[in-house]
């Protein structure tokens, strides 16, 4: 590389590039990286917002033309990248292709012991990706930096399996609700609480239908929308932690409570699962790109 100056370090979210010692970290953790992957990644962290194509890249990694299929090895490099940062070409939070063109860091990216970087091309300026509040929530729920790297067919299946669930509750209740409200009559207010159960089921299974049919679909801004139905969706899904209950008739209470302790935490898991990809790329973090060959 041609950059002469004297200590390039970076940070952007929770990792932190060190130009003089080549190693990448996420919050104090060392991070393998291969050597043209980081140096591929530098070139990026010091343009962020800036289209680099594949040739020029190229030119950095193989300054003499030794290396014949250029295309390859930088999208290998790129690929390498994204899995060090659990970053994907479908929905970037980092590095973002652009079709037949080339690739650009979209996040902030701030020069340590200098100021953030700014983008250098008017015409594509870095995405600011959302700070997490300073609040109670905040610090209580997890932030995208905090959750594992995991591939998005697991993330999307998870999610898409909790989905059908809540639906094959809501359905499984309505289709057995003389048994339910049997079940109820010794209760105080036993009619209030299985009306609450008919409304909420059969309000809740188009909602599922809507949150279905926007991850199978690619929707756009589906996460976003996602993540703002979920305080919601926190509510009704709290109150249908309850729903083993229901069943006992057929099982005992010891087992019903410990179904309801896991269901209790099921509505968090969705929205850790949206932040790790389950909803898809957000339209107003990310342009849509193709996914790097």
């Amino acid at each position: 590389m041609t950059d002469t100056q004297p200590a390039r370090r970076f940070r952007f979210g929770a990792f932190e590039a060190d130009a003089a010692s080549g190693e990448l970290r996420r919050q104090g953790m060392r991070i393998k990286l291969n050597a043209q992957p980081f140096q591929v990644l530098l070139l990026l962290l010091e343009r962020p917002g800036v289209l680099l194509t594949r040739e020029e890249i190229s030119k950095e990694l193989w300054p003499d033309g030794t290396f014949v299929d250029y295309e390859h090895g930088v999208n290998s490099a790129v690929n390498r990248i994204r899995e060090a940062l659990g970053d994907t070409a479908t929905n970037p939070r980092f590095v973002e292709t652009l079709a037949r063109r080339g690739y650009r860091f979209v996040a902030p990216v701030e020069r340590m012991g200098g100021s953030p970087l700014a983008a250098l091309n008017p015409e594509h300026p870095p995405v600011s990706l959302p700070q997490p509040e300073a609040t109670p929530r905040s610090r209580f729920l997890a932030n995208p930096e905090e959750l594992p790297r995991t591939s998005h067919r697991v993330v999307q299946t998870l999610f898409v399996l909790m989905q059908f669930m809540y639906v094959g509750f809501y359905v499984g209740a309505l289709a057995n609700l003389a048994e339910i409200e049997d079940l109820l009559s010794p209760m105080p207010k036993a009619t209030l609480i299985f009306n609450v159960l008919i409304v909420t089921a059969a309000a809740l299974i188009p909602v599922r239908a809507f949150v279905l049919s926007a991850v199978f679909l690619h929707a756009p801004g589906a996460r976003h929308k996602l993540l703002k139905m979920w305080p919601f969706l926190l509510a009704a899904d709290e109150l249908w932690a309850l729903s083993p209950f229901l069943l006992l008739h057929h099982i005992n209470f010891g087992l019903a409570l410990a179904c309801t302790t896991l269901l209790v935490y099921a509505p968090f898991a969705q929205r850790s699962l949206v932040l790790m990809g389950a909803g898809g790329a957000d339209s107003r973090l990310t342009a849509r790109s193709t996914p790097a060959e």
